[in-house]
């Protein structure tokens, strides 16, 4: 964590002063900036904040970048742990929170692994992925997908007919984070093939595996 940028998007001078290592910005417009100049490795991103406030700021993270993004709120309500989840946000920590929880947090993202690498393309009878652009096509549709679905088709396309637990899947999709669990990995699954075949998301070739976890069979 010594060597990492992080960026803290928080009106409140105690909480952005937790992190050693950080840009500062006190609003979502000045944080936009701080993101554009200084491209960190994380941003801890608060929800209420005057002028551009944490949805929006994170609606336009995701529209220009793929760095892990830690959402404060002060309020403890699931519906909108789930908004910032499904906006492409990484985690989730509700005011008033921990020192230590919050550094363990951003530990656990920090230690995630990125997407991408050096694959371009992923390409099959169905499904054509470019990581480059972060755009899906499946049975000729594009596909629009937030960034956690985007992460789970990654890991899975990235071991073809290899059977991924449930464990495998937290690794590599949310780098084994303190709030994910097998049942939200058993419903993002479901989100995925929902997202891939609407009409028929039974017949995507995400497989169960039972008592193992999913595969992705390869199309032919």
């Amino acid at each position: 964590m010594a060597a990492s940028r992080i960026l803290v998007v928080d009106d409140d001078d105690d909480i952005r002063g937790l992190v050693r290592a950080l840009l500062d910005a006190q609003d979502g417009r000045a944080g936009l900036r701080e993101l554009y100049a200084g491209s960190p490795d994380l941003v801890i991103l608060d929800v209420a904040m005057p002028g551009l406030d944490g949805w929006e700021t994170l609606e336009r993270i995701r529209e220009v970048s793929d760095v892990p993004v830690l959402m404060l709120t002060a309020r403890d309500a699931e519906l909108e742990r789930v908004r910032g989840l499904r906006g492409g946000a990484d985690d989730y920590v509700v005011k008033p929170f921990g020192r230590q929880e919050l550094v363990a947090r951003v530990d656990v993202l920090l230690r995630r692994p990125r997407t991408a690498g050096a694959q371009e393309t992923y390409s099959d009878a169905r499904l054509s992925i470019s990581f480059a652009r972060r755009s899906v096509r499946y049975d000729d549709r594009e596909v629009a997908l937030t960034r956690l679905e985007y992460r789970l088709l990654s890991a899975f396309v990235g071991h073809p007919n290899q059977v991924l637990s449930h464990d495998q899947l937290r690794e590599l999709v949310w780098g084994e984070s303190l709030a994910t669990s097998r049942d939200e990995v058993k419903l993002y699954v479901g989100y995925l093939r929902r997202k891939l075949a609407p009409d028929a998301p039974g017949g995507t070739p995400i497989e169960t595996v039972r008592g193992f976890g999913y595969r992705y069979r390869t199309p032919v």
